[in-house]
């Protein structure tokens, strides 16, 4: 299972920062990455958050930086190098620039998006192997954001006043495309989560919109219902089966 394919499944939001919740700069989220293999779960990569903030001359960004490679013992199989990061307003987590750099198996790619929030565009250059370079803008909504910036402000939303049950519409654009997803809140759920041990939850599922409707809701996000947001597991649907990252630090 591709890495860009998880991702694609579980990051999604378009919502609106509350004023108690901040992301900090210089954190450290490790998770292992694992799938049911004859059914048996099976590690195989490990997933690496991390922030800090990046001053131009005349800006401060903060940097969302997300890295994915697989264990060593599976490079020979499916070798996974994986790097996205994005450069946000530090308050607002209103995106500026994001970058993916990909190596999954034979598949490579790199990407690199310039927003423009006030004219609603994204500049956007791609390349594919040996492929020549190709640049293209296009239009989007104007709270559209890429999938890194969306797994850290979905953590700042105030889930305090949700309800079971409710559903929120939400948009991402991820190769070159914007998609339309929904997040449903499931309410409060205590969880083993590695090293912060049993701790209470927001637990959200998140889908594409058709699968919404069907009822479908297989892919969910445990985030720790205190100041610091940390999303704590993640469990997620495959073609072969299941998955899910498992908290292994925290800086």
């Amino acid at each position: 299972m591709k890495i860009t394919g998880i991702l694609f499944l579980l990051i999604m939001s378009a919502f609106t920062l509350s004023a108690q919740i901040k992301i900090n700069p210089n954190e450290k989220l490790v998770y292992t990455a694992s799938y049911t293999m004859s059914g048996m779960l099976t590690s195989f990569a490990q997933i690496t958050l991390q922030t800090k903030t990046v001053k131009t001359s005349d800006k401060t960004y903060l940097n969302l930086n997300m890295q994915a490679t697989t264990f060593s013992k599976w490079d020979t199989y499916f070798k996974i190098r994986d790097v996205y990061e994005s450069y946000v307003n530090p308050t607002t987590l209103v995106p500026s620039m994001y970058k993916r750099d990909v190596l999954e198996g034979a598949y490579t790619k790199t990407e690199k998006y310039i927003f423009k929030p006030d004219r609603k565009t994204i500049v956007a250059t791609s390349k594919r192997k040996s492929d020549l370079e190709k640049t293209n803008t296009f239009t989007t909504g104007s709270s559209t954001m890429d999938i890194v910036t969306a797994l850290y402000k979905l953590r700042t939303f105030d889930y305090a006043n949700k309800k079971a049950g409710d559903i929120i519409s939400v948009t991402i654009v991820f190769d070159e495309k914007e998609i339309k997803a929904s997040v449903k809140y499931h309410g409060k759920e205590k969880i083993k989560a590695g090293p912060l041990g049993e701790v209470e939850c927001y637990k959200i599922s998140i889908n594409s919109q058709t699968e919404t409707m069907k009822g479908k809701t297989g892919n969910y996000i445990w985030i720790t219902a205190d100041s610091k947001r940390i999303p704590a597991f993640f469990k997620f649907q495959i073609p072969v089966g299941t998955g899910q990252l498992t908290l292994t630090e925290v800086k």
